[in-house]
């Protein structure tokens, strides 16, 4: 077990994560709380944000970024390059609510119509996430941002976003974002990943600041997470090996 120096008290590991992997931590961290008499505590939202959260110098023992962010926090000096675990491939898809018909959506066209027939789009961040700035070109792509302007329902990342459609949603609404973020919510169900010529899959690391306070249960959590274990809980959840 691991206690703090002054005895009794369990220790800290503090984390920020990007949204995509809120469920599969949520699921890991009450079992390793208990192994390791410790307390976890940190944030999910957008990758740009936890990003910003980290170069502002948040207290993080461990994060969980795209590969992309990951590389480039590890140039500019803020992560070991040594201490970076690849948590798999993410895809981009699209959602509805659980309790309306399915949708088809293989091709542009059929994207194109589902998106213009819905009463309400919800999507991450267009600005911070990577789902919410992909699906953004999307909509310029098929030149339907102007047009569904007023239905659009961005939030700040994609758990809430899909917690949002499946608890406020109007009947027929439509959702874009991670799959793992629509696998996790209850009341939404996955239509299909983005179709071809919109597809977008993204990788997934965690990884140790050079600041991290308790590198060494750091370490233990990112094991746990990244390592073979966790393969089957991965894959329910919506992460793909490389």
């Amino acid at each position: 077990m691991t206690r703090s120096r002054s005895g009794g008290q369990p220790a800290a590991l503090h984390f920020l994560s990007a949204g995509a992997a809120k469920g599969l931590v949520t699921a890991l961290v009450g079992p390793f709380q208990e192994d390791e008499h410790c307390r976890l505590s940190g944030d999910f939202g957008a990758v740009g944000l936890m990003r910003e959260k980290l170069m502002e110098g948040q207290a993080c023992d461990f994060i969980i970024l795209s590969q992309k962010h990951i590389d480039e926090l590890t140039r500019g000096g803020l992560l070991d390059p040594q201490e970076t675990r690849s948590l798999g491939v993410v895809c981009t898809g699209v959602a509805r609510r659980a309790e309306d018909p399915g949708v088809a959506v293989g091709d542009a066209e059929a994207l194109a119509r589902v998106l213009s027939q819905a009463p309400e789009i919800y999507f991450p961040d267009p600005e911070k996430s990577t789902a919410g700035i992909h699906f953004s070109k999307i909509l310029a792509a098929l030149g339907l941002d102007r047009i569904l302007e007023d239905r659009l329902r961005p939030f700040p990342n994609g758990a809430v976003a899909m917690h949002e459609m499946a608890t406020r949603g109007a009947r027929g609404a439509i959702g874009c974002t991670q799959v793992t973020e629509i696998l996790y919510t209850p009341g939404v169900s996955l239509v299909a990943p983005l179709p071809a010529g919109f597809e977008l899959s993204t990788v997934y690391a965690a990884a140790i600041p050079k600041a991290a306070g308790n590198r060494e249960l750091a370490r233990r959590f990112v094991e746990r997470l990244t390592g073979e274990g966790s393969l089957p809980l991965r894959s329910r959840g919506g992460f793909d090996e490389q």
